[in-house]
């Protein structure tokens, strides 16, 4: 799984330039048709159609989806909805609250919870750790009370810290769009699933 920006035609000349790298080896990835076809719920239950490119490796040859920075592994919803109820539970809202404000099924939202509570220290430990290497003079969060809201606070202040890094590489991305990318789609994985935050520009 590799993660891409939101733009299909430059992610297009990206691949066919040869200047995506393969995760697993370093080599270049190249064209290799498509992922299948998906549909992600996006802000009031609209609907986003999503077709991934495919890539292969031309040094391993392994094969890898290109996963938009708008999505997450194995989740149905865009990220920033997904992000916008995880901020809403670290304001202390509970998850039908929640559902109802997003339009989205309550399970799914107490899904979303229980997963990142499930990994709230590794995400937190993580995206301070890339706050701090971005910017080792920042002031840390206040902790916010919880262990979500604790790892909330360290994706928004890690997500201030990449920006004002990388600027225009990854301007118009949200900071739940940028946890994605740093991820690799993985924010809401299982808990016992590795979570590598990636330190270097995405793109």
């Amino acid at each position: 799984m590799v993660t891409v920006g939101k733009d299909v035609s430059q992610v297009e000349r990206r691949l066919l330039t040869g200047l995506l790298a393969c995760p697993d080896c370093g080599g270049r990835l190249g064209p290799w048709g498509h992922a299948r076809a998906r549909v992600l719920r996006g802000p009031g239950g609209s609907q986003r159609p999503v077709v991934p490119r495919r890539a292969r490796c031309s040094g391993c040859g392994r094969t890898h989806v290109l996963l938009p920075v708008s999505a997450l592994l194995r989740r149905a919803d865009v990220v920033e909805v997904i992000g916008a109820g995880l901020a809403l539970a670290a304001a202390g809202w509970g998850h039908r609250r929640i559902a109802r404000r997003l339009g989205s099924p309550a399970e799914t939202v107490r899904g979303w919870l229980r997963r990142l509570r499930a990994r709230a220290e590794p995400a937190r430990s993580g995206f301070t750790g890339l706050l701090v290497g971005l910017d080792p003079v920042v002031v840390l969060p206040e902790p916010a009370g919880t262990a979500l809201g604790d790892a909330v606070a360290a994706v928004i202040a890690a997500a201030v810290a990449v920006v004002r890094r990388w600027g225009v590489a990854v301007s118009g991305l949200s900071p739940w769009e940028l946890a994605a990318a740093v991820t690799s789609g993985r924010l809401l994985t299982p808990a016992d699933t590795p979570m590598s935050i990636n330190a270097s520009c995405p793109w």
